[in-house]
């Protein structure tokens, strides 16, 4: 099947009792045995529910996957990867991460014993020369947050081999109808289902998706003991989601773009960051091994902080608020919002500044997108050149 069509049957088998096209919600938490020790294969709800298994064997196969896990948050989907780690293991990760799971790293699993050892960039050897007999996994996003570095992850996929140990692929910012990295060599994929899988900004969930029984086993096991589940609810509204991935990913892609081509060309604009441009240092890289370069667009605006503020305040059809994927277009500032957590010296060491802005792209009319940031573009022109005055 191709992928829109998995998208639509994966998960979605009639309901075998009333043949009902959509499968119903099973909101029960318990399950009546039909003798000792015997039962239909579920029995509680933290352990395995209709719903959630359906969601994902769905999402299992949009990945490519054999095993699909789902939590109640994207965090929590990381932290059962986490789990597969010890004291005295070490990590080698992608500098450039979302700042929870930067925090999640550092703040959690350091103090028990952890260490992490972050890479600047994508060149192989980098990565190859920080492995040691100590390292357990490789970890990278691609494209990054917020940065939309796009990572080599067959290259990086080799230097795992090498070292015997799996590399895990945050997924997030692509989805798997733009990517598919278990295909590229990845032995684990992640995602935040809030965003695009999901991609109605009304469901907080996550995913971990390998093909590997012994990950699988460990990843299910902390799912079941740590009780991190997402609702039949969450997971029925996750999965009506996915019937519209391939669709909206081409609308987010198309709308990103135009704005990222309006930006580049925009006096107030320093820099933009965007895999789709020609100019982006990722581009080809991007463009063999995505199908699309995704709705993110960060740049660089001319000013700091009271220009972002004059920025912001004068969108109208961009929302001023975190996350990412949803069909609404939103504007996010990463120095105080997605990656506060970080020190302002590992903002600074990570490229952050307070001048960035990250846009989540959405699906309204491109025309409307543009219009409204070359509003707000003006706003900030207006505010940097009252305060060149002023000095």
């Amino acid at each position: 099947m191709k992928f829109e069509t998995k998208a639509i049957r994966l998960g979605h088998s009639p309901d075998p009792q009333h043949r009902a096209v959509v499968p119903p919600v099973h909101q029960g938490t318990t399950f009546e045995f039909t003798a000792v020790g015997e039962n239909t294969g579920y029995e509680y709800s933290r352990t395995s529910n209709p719903t959630r298994v359906l969601l994902e064997e769905c999402l299992a196969g949009l990945e490519g996957g054999e095993f699909g896990v789902a939590f109640g948050s994207g965090m929590a989907a990381t932290d059962a990867v986490l789990s597969m780690l010890r004291p005295g293991d070490e990590m080698v990760s992608a500098r450039n991460l979302y700042g929870g799971t930067l925090r999640l790293f550092e703040s959690i699993y350091t103090p028990r014993g952890v260490r992490f050892v972050y890479i600047d960039g994508g060149d192989p050897d980098a990565w190859r020369a920080a492995v040691t007999p100590h390292t357990k996994l490789l970890w990278l996003e691609t494209p990054t947050n917020p940065l939309l570095q796009v990572f080599d992850i067959a290259a990086i996929a080799e230097v795992a081999r090498e070292a015997a140990v799996p590399l895990v692929v945050d997924n997030t910012f692509a989805s798997p109808y733009i990517q598919q990295p278990l295909a590229l060599g990845a032995d684990i994929v992640l995602h935040s289902t809030s965003k695009y899988i999901n991609g109605h900004n009304d469901v907080i969930g996550g995913a971990v998706i390998t093909s590997d029984p012994q990950v699988h086993e460990a990843v299910r096991f902390f799912q079941n003991t740590a009780g991190a589940v997402p609702g039949p609810w969450d997971c029925y509204l996750t999965l009506r989601g996915i019937k519209t991935l391939a669709l909206r990913m081409r609308q987010h892609n198309a709308n990103a773009l135009a704005v990222a081509r309006f930006l580049e060309g925009h006096g107030m604009v320093r820099e933009v960051f965007y895999p789709g441009l020609e100019r982006h240092p990722g581009h080809e890289l991007a463009r063999r091994q995505m199908d699309g370069y995704g709705g993110m667009v960060t740049f660089l605006l001319e000013g700091g902080l009271e220009q972002v503020n004059a920025f912001v305040e004068a969108l109208g059809v961009f929302h001023f608020a975190e996350s990412l994927g949803g069909a609404e277009s939103l504007v996010c500032h990463p120095a105080t919002m997605s990656h506060a957590a970080l020190s302002e010296e590992e903002r600074q060491r990570a490229g952050i500044t307070d001048s960035m802005i990250r846009l989540s792209v959405g699906l309204e009319n491109a025309e409307d997108l543009v219009e409204d940031l070359e509003r707000a573009l003006g706003a900030a022109r207006r505010s940097l050149e009252a305060a060149r005055a002023g000095c």
